[in-house]
């Protein structure tokens, strides 16, 4: 992919390495609230990775003093003026999946993500932290699920999947029901953030991460991915043992393997 804006309005996309491939939400002065715009980029932006093996791994922040503080609730106005609330169905297909694919398509492209959240993290924008694959976070970082706090459920956005897998039932009620802040210090004691840095050295810890990826073949990192994302709910150890046995046997017969093993050679 070229580096640039590409076209969208509330993102900035570059190559920031090569490999590595960074985007930031880029509404600052609304901490990047996500409003149809950003759909609109996000899903412009995941389908140009989805059919590129170029970038291999995917950095998400945001630009200013936050990551994303969730939802433009600014929006509700504009769906307002439409019929997305003449009903329930109509609101679940204009507005409710629309918001919810962004996370979708956060884990269906074959990068792996790492969030580098420099601020707070709400509601959607604590959604898309939790669909990282890694979270590195600088000490200014927080995060809320801030969906009870307005008459909603505490579960949107897959973060009743997400946050329990994370860091246990226990944590994951308390943090859902309550819609309290959780600050990165605190996060990372709980393991929701892998690491906490001082801002301004947040991007390289995030870039630490992605170098060590693009040393790994492309395959064996899509790989990767799907089968974490499949094997939290195998039903089996043996179905689990299943699929790794298979993307092994993929990963063995396509030319990478024998390539990477000579320095283990002896003699």
């Amino acid at each position: 992919m070229n580096t640039g804006t590409r076209g969208f309005r509330t993102l900035l996309f570059e190559e920031r390495e090569p490999s590595i491939g960074m985007v930031t939400m880029n509404r600052p002065d609304q901490l990047n609230a996500i409003n149809v715009e950003m759909l609109e980029d996000f899903e412009q932006l995941f389908g140009e990775l989805s059919r590129d093996d170029s970038i291999r791994v995917l950095v998400i922040t945001g630009a200013g003093r936050g990551f994303s503080s969730g939802a433009d609730l600014n929006d509700a106005v504009v769906y307002k003026d439409t019929d997305a609330f003449a009903d329930p169905e109509r609101f679940l297909k204009i507005v409710q999946e629309r918001y919810a694919a962004l996370v979708l398509g956060l884990r269906k492209i074959p990068q792996p993500v790492i969030s580098a959240v420099n601020g707070p993290a709400a509601g959607g924008g604590f959604a898309m932290a939790l669909a990282s694959d890694i979270r590195v976070a600088s000490p200014e970082a927080y995060f809320v699920a801030s969906f009870i706090n307005i008459g909603l459920s505490g579960g949107e956005l897959g973060c009743s999947y997400f946050l329990p897998r994370l860091v246990g039932l226990s944590h994951a009620s308390d943090i859902l029901y309550t819609g309290r802040k959780v600050r990165a210090d605190e996060a990372e004691k709980m393991g929701l953030v892998s690491r906490v840095v001082p801002r301004e050295e947040l991007v390289e810890a995030a870039l630490s991460y992605a170098r060590m990826m693009t040393g790994k073949s492309v395959g064996g990192l899509k790989l990767t991915k799907r089968v974490l994302e499949e094997n939290l709910h195998a039903s089996s150890l043996q179905s689990a043992v299943n699929l790794e046995n298979r993307n092994q046997t993929v990963m063995v017969f396509s030319g990478e393997f024998f390539k990477l093993i000579q320095s283990f050679y002896k003699g």
